[in-house]
C-alpha cells in the first residue's frame, strides 16, 4: 500500500470531474489521453531504461495537451478559451521542445540528479522496489495533468460571460509576469555559465541578477505562473455555482486551489530547490555561504545587508 498511497488524492481529484455536470466529458477524454501519454513516453522507457528523466518529456507535452483539449472541447466565451488553451499550449510546448532536445542530444541516457534524489528518498521510505516506485511516479505525474493542474483550464473554458473580470485581467498579469521574470532568470544563469566557462572556472554559485535575491527565482517564476491561472480561474468558478450542486463546487474550488499547493510542494521539496541544493552543497564550495545570504525560494534582500 505504501508504493500506491500517494496515487490516491490524484485519482479522487480525476473521479471528481466525472461527477460535475460540466466537466465530466473533458475530464474523461483527457485523463485517459494523459494516462496513454505517459504509458509510451515515460512508463515503458523508465522501465526499459531504469531512468525516470522521460517525465521531462511526458509532463510537459502533458501540458499541451490540456489546452488543446481546452480549445476543442471549451463551451465558454472563445476569448477566454483561446487565451487559457494558448497558455497551456505554449508553457508547455517551450517545455516539451527543450526536453526532446535534451534526449536527441543524448542527456537523458543518465539520471537528472532530482531523480537520483528521489531514489534516495524511496530507500529512506523503505520502498526498496524501485522499479514499481518510478511506476507509481510516473502515473502520479499523469494523474496529476488529469486532475488538479487541468482544473484551472477546464473551469476557466465553462465561463460564457464575455465580459473580462478584474480576477482575470490581474491573472493575466501575473501569468505573463511571471513567465517573464522566469525566462530572465534562466538567460541570467546560462550567460553567467557561459561567462565561468569562458574563464576556465568551474563549480561557482550563480549570484547574479535575480539569483541575488532567490537561490532559485526560476522555480518561484514557475509557481507564480500557475498562480496567475488560479486567480484567473476565481470568477469562472463563481459562476459554476449555478450549475453544479454545492458540494461538487466546493470541491472543484479546491482542486483549482490545489494546484498551486501542488507546484510549491514540488518546485521547493519534491523536484525543485531541496534536491538541487543537495547536489550543490556537494559540487560547489561557495554554496553553503550562499544559502545563508540569500532565500531559497521567495525572493528577498540579501541577509547581510539586511542584518548589517
Amino acid at each position: 500500500m505504501k508504493y500506491f498511497s500517494p496515487l490516491f488524492l490524484f485519482i479522487a481529484g480525476w473521479f471528481l470531474l466525472f461527477f460535475t455536470e460540466t466537466l465530466a466529458f473533458i475530464g474523461f477524454i483527457n485523463g485517459t489521453l494523459q494516462l496513454l501519454l505517459f504509458t509510451l513516453v515515460v512508463c515503458i522507457p523508465a522501465w526499459r531504461t531504469g531512468r525516470m528523466s522521460y517525465v521531462d518529456i511526458g509532463w510537459p507535452w502533458g501540458l499541451t495537451l490540456i489546452g488543446v483539449l481546452t480549445w476543442i472541447y471549451g463551451e465558454g466565451d472563445s476569448t477566454r478559451v483561446a487565451i487559457v488553451s494558448i497558455a497551456y499550449i505554449f508553457a508547455g510546448s517551450r517545455m516539451g521542445l527543450g526536453a526532446l532536445k535534451m534526449w536527441k542530444l543524448g542527456y537523458l541516457k543518465t539520471e537528472f540528479p532530482r531523480y537520483e534524489y528521489q531514489k534516495r528518498r524511496w530507500q529512506k521510505a523503505g520502498k526498496t522496489n524501485t522499479a514499481l516506485a518510478m511506476q507509481v511516479e510516473a502515473i502520479l505525474q499523469g494523474l496529476a495533468n488529469a486532475s488538479f493542474l487541468a482544473m484551472p483550464a477546464f473551469v476557466i473554458a465553462t465561463n460564457p460571460d464575455g465580459n473580462i473580470s478584474i480576477f482575470e485581467i490581474v491573472g493575466i498579469i501575473v501569468w505573463l509576469s511571471a513567465f517573464a521574470m522566469e525566462t530572465l532568470a534562466d538567460m541570467q544563469k546560462l550567460a553567467f555559465l557561459r561567462k565561468m566557462k569562458k574563464l576556465g572556472e568551474k563549480n561557482k554559485v550563480c549570484n547574479v541578477g535575480l539569483w541575488k535575491y532567490s537561490r532559485h527565482p526560476n522555480y518561484f517564476a514557475e509557481w507564480m505562473v500557475w498562480n496567475g491561472l488560479v486567480i484567473a480561474a476565481i470568477p469562472s468558478w463563481l459562476t459554476l455555482y449555478q450549475q453544479e450542486s454545492l458540494v461538487i463546487w466546493l470541491l472543484l474550488g479546491i482542486g483549482v486551489l490545489l494546484a498551486s499547493r501542488m507546484m510549491y510542494t514540488t518546485l521547493v521539496f519534491y523536484t525543485g530547490a531541496v534536491p538541487s541544493e543537495f547536489y550543490s552543497l556537494q559540487k560547489r564550495p561557495e554554496y553553503k555561504a550562499y544559502q545563508q545570504t540569500t532565500n531559497i525560494f521567495f525572493p528577498g534582500a540579501n541577509k547581510s545587508k539586511r542584518t548589517s
